[in-house]
């Protein structure tokens, strides 16, 4: 994204370590950038695509934007899968 002009747009796939019973509410943040002083830094992050067993981070820039580097952080928290016999007494 160091190059070019206009709309462009980065996705990552994100698996869960462990699936949620439904789709969990994700919550998507910079946590690093690494963006040309010299023009406007413009930046968009969301989560999108969510199921219980992943989402993708969506990052987008636009305009004159020059973006050499970012990271992202997330958090997932939802309904986990209760299974019965997880909670009966031998």
């Amino acid at each position: 994204m160091w190059t070019g002009q206009g709309p462009r747009e980065f996705r990552r796939p994100v698996t869960f370590s462990e699936v949620f019973a439904a789709p969990p509410s994700v919550q998507v943040s910079i946590a690093m950038w690494d963006m040309d002083n010299a023009r406007n830094q413009r930046a968009d992050i969301s989560a999108e695509e969510i199921t219980p067993e992943g989402f993708e981070i969506v990052f987008r820039t636009w305009g004159d934007t020059r973006v050499a580097r970012i990271r992202a952080a997330w958090t997932a928290i939802g309904p986990v899968p209760d299974s019965e016999d997880e909670w009966k007494l031998y």
